[in-house]
């Protein structure tokens, strides 16, 4: 899949070859195609908003003074984000009734001020709290990768993955509190980046967790990711791929937990990815994570999802709970039982967690592992089967968890072949290490890339 990526599609408007009115409409057609998966894809397009903005972006440009990378570029957001006189539904009919937005969040202002052309905000599960994607009110849009069978997109940023590989947008933005930007980029075939979560703002954006929950990019590579991320973040440096070359780069691969129940075509892309870091000159070495191994135990009664979810979430389940997914109103309801000494003790058990992984991982430049464990799942055996759609949910989230609980960084990069099914290798790092795994993941895309090419 070859998809155009933010310095191209920057470069064809700096060179007049196309406009952003022109990319804007060539999105909301796609976005509108009755044959298409725009509305499952999208819970709300304003094409009206989008065009202004483009005529806008296409002024500036005009004049000389681009704003940013991402002046003129179709960008989509997740029905997360708090836009200026919408309600935001969180992929939810229980908001239906809740007050439009009085302004836009910070992320939404922040795009906007770059350029960015909101193309619509996108679909995704419900109250973001499911890693496969299917939604019961909205529809769940089908995974480009295998449309015949019906395959989901990952979640819970489902939308946003399908807006990017069907060019309903050129990017996406979503959410990660437990692989939510990670998982549906891998399925997909995408690049996903999972910031530092005290690193982009979160005011304005519908919470699961506010202790774990990430705001970033879902684009065509590590490349477009740091150009978003520089915007979000308010950072604005330029990821600078010289720093890290691939040659000499320590990359530790956990041996805990993270490396079971591989699929064959996840476990071959993996070794095949591992032999191509290596031939190109990384140290790629094996590593005990005893303490991955202790996560599973500590979200066994919820952790701080389901506490931090029924915090916010109680109010809104007494009136209209029955109107949840009830799949997610299960999971919500899990935070009922759990008292304020379970809440404090998970969080001194995470710091003391963290301090330890830490310690072990300081040698590397990044920790490398399966993003997602198996290929997308089919859509329609998980529909009424809870069982099976648990045990897929559980597997998809497993890895990315890890990161997130670490308060960490994380890439998601493509590792498959053209012909083979997506498959994502996780690039990731502690906190605040954000540059540095970029850089690092921009070597990796890059070694990865010419192995292809033989």
């Amino acid at each position: 899949m070859s998809l155009p990526t933010i310095r191209s599609v920057a470069a064809e408007l700096d060179a007049a070859l196309t406009t952003s009115d022109a990319l804007t409409r060539k999105a909301l057609e796609k976005i509108n195609d009755p044959q298409g998966e725009g509305a499952r894809a999208f819970i709300r397009v304003n094409a009206q908003r989008s065009l202004k903005l483009a005529a806008a972006s296409d002024a500036t440009r005009a004049a000389g003074h681009p704003r940013s990378p991402l002046d003129g570029v179709p960008i989509s957001v997740k029905d997360l984000f708090d836009v200026e006189g919408e309600t935001t539904f969180a992929g939810s009919i229980a908001l239906k009734h809740a007050r439009p937005a009085s302004q836009d969040s910070p992320v939404v202002r922040r795009l906007i001020a770059a350029g960015a052309v909101i193309t619509g905000t996108t679909n995704m599960s419900e109250f973001a709290f499911s890693g496969i994607g299917i939604n019961p009110h909205y529809g769940t849009p089908k995974n480009a990768y295998d449309r015949t069978t019906g395959r989901v997109p990952g979640g819970s940023s489902s939308g946003a993955a399908v807006s990017v590989t069907d060019g309903m947008a050129v990017a996406a933005i979503g959410t990660d509190t437990g692989g939510s930007i990670r998982i549906p980029a891998a399925l997909c075939g995408l690049t996903g980046f999972k910031p530092t979560a005290r690193r982009v703002s979160a005011e304005g954006v519908v919470p699961l967790s506010t202790s774990l929950d990430s705001i970033g990019p879902i684009a065509a590579s590590v490349t477009c990711c740091a150009i978003i991320d520089a915007v979000l973040s308010g950072e604005g440096a330029p990821v600078a791929p010289e720093l890290l070359p691939i040659k000499g780069l320590r990359l530790a691969v956990p041996r805990t937990i993270v490396l079971s129940d591989m699929d064959k075509t996840v476990s071959t892309a993996f070794s095949r990815a591992l032999s191509a870091l290596s031939a190109a000159g990384a140290t790629v070495v094996e590593i005990d994570l005893p303490e991955f191994a202790e996560v599973a135990g500590i979200y066994a009664r919820g952790g701080l999802v389901a506490a931090e979810a029924w915090t916010w979430h109680r109010s809104l389940l007494e009136e209209l709970g029955d109107s949840y997914d009830p799949r997610v109103r299960m999971r919500i309801l899990r935070g009922r039982e759990l008292s304020a000494a379970d809440y404090i003790e998970t969080l001194q058990t995470r710091r003391q967690w963290i301090a330890r992984v830490e310690a072990q991982i300081k040698p590397y430049d990044a920790l490398i592992m399966p993003t997602v464990p198996i290929i997308a799942p089919e859509i329609a055996p998980l529909l009424g089967d809870d069982e099976a759609f648990f045990r897929a949910n559980g597997l998809v989230l497993r890895n990315p968890t890890m990161i997130n609980f670490l308060d960490g960084c994380a890439l998601s990069i493509p590792c498959h072949q053209p012909d083979e099914a997506p498959v994502g290798l996780m690039v990731a790092g502690a906190a605040m290490q954000d540059r540095k795994i970029l850089a690092a993941g921009l070597a990796i895309e890059t070694a990865l890339a010419a192995s292809r090419r033989g």
